[in-house]
């Protein structure tokens, strides 16, 4: 395998070099776990505690590595990082994982253990040096008594009603900053856009000029939901959580909602495309019903005839003005 350029195989590391490489990653460890619980401190205070328990822990163990390095080398610690070897094991930005949910923050934590682990054993198994063979195998430990240190703070800090709590609480961000946004496009780009194409449709019995219409209905009523999304709530009083995602929530959903219906007539034999169109918008109410109940909790037969009664109105007005 080719080596990207000025990145070094771990193998051609001394032992130096390999102590210098496991300070730098505890250190940067420590750095994203501080990051971590200060992301969620103000609405989970009992896992950014977790958090900051860890970061202490990989500040501990980076020192027992640097006294370590200074007994067997001295005090100067060459300057060599993840990306500076290739095949080491990476870590996600910091911006990528704290956007996500509070389990998928906890599951990047202990993946991060784990793969620290996993790495110095196999690093371990590679080496026909005694002393790099012990060390590594000494890391590998170390990082072991991370995840053993995880659970434990966990236990400390995250009782089950808490942890119950704290999932509530996400699971009710989620759905405030993505599930309601998305399901208002998807019903707006869904219902609002067939009467457009199908009065166009049956006015022109045209395929391509009814894609044209649905295309353009589409995307106009996308960028449209997608801004006032956004410039309606700041999400600071709300809670509602940042505009711009919720803006980009509502506006891809109504496009697809829209798109759904209008790319069947890209077939060019009208009935064929009017057939499937319509069999694309049972799917898609349907959808929009199974949303609702979901995460919504609202009864399946009350979101039955709403968006079913809703969706037949707009198509029987859509289709009477394109037959008149």
């Amino acid at each position: 395998m080719r080596v990207p350029m000025n990145r070094r195989r771990f193998r051609d590391l001394n032992e130096q070099e390999v102590l210098a490489l496991a300070i730098s990653s505890e250190e940067d460890d420590a750095r994203i776990y501080r990051s971590y619980a200060q992301r969620l401190r103000s609405e989970y205070p009992d896992t950014a505690k977790l958090f900051d328990g860890m970061a202490e822990e990989e500040d501990r163990h980076r020192q027992r590595l640097i006294d370590l390095h200074r007994t067997r080398f001295g005090d100067v610690i060459p300057l060599i990082r993840r990306e500076h070897v290739a095949g080491w094991y990476a870590r996600r930005p910091v911006w990528l994982v704290e956007n996500l949910g509070l389990d998928r923050i906890r599951e990047e934590a202990a993946a991060m253990e784990g793969e620290a682990e996993a790495f110095y054993q196999r690093a371990a198994q590679t080496t026909q040096d005694a002393a790099t063979r012990k060390l590594l195998g000494d890391l590998a430990t170390a990082e072991a008594g991370h995840r053993a240190l995880a659970d434990d703070l966990s236990k400390a800090h995250l009782d089950e009603e808490t942890r119950d709590k704290e999932n509530d609480r996400a699971k009710r961000q989620f759905i405030l900053t993505w599930v309601q946004p998305g399901l208002a496009g998807l019903m707006d780009g869904s219902v609002s856009t067939l009467a457009p194409i199908f009065a166009t449709a049956f006015a022109t019995q045209d395929t391509w000029t009814t894609f044209l219409v649905g295309l353009a209905a589409s995307v106009g009523a996308g960028i449209s939901m997608g801004f006032t999304e956004a410039a309606s709530d700041d999400g600071v009083l709300s809670g509602r959580g940042s505009p711009w995602k919720r803006g980009f929530a509502s506006g891809i959903m109504t496009t697809l909602g829209g798109l759904g219906h209008a790319l069947p007539y890209l077939i060019a034999d009208f009935w064929t495309a009017t057939i499937t169109a319509l069999v694309v918008v049972f799917i898609e109410l349907w959808a929009i019903v199974w949303i609702q109940n979901r995460f919504m909790d609202t009864p399946f037969l009350r979101a039955t005839f709403q968006v079913v009664l809703g969706g037949a109105l707009v198509f029987a007005a859509g289709a009477f003005i394109g037959s008149g």
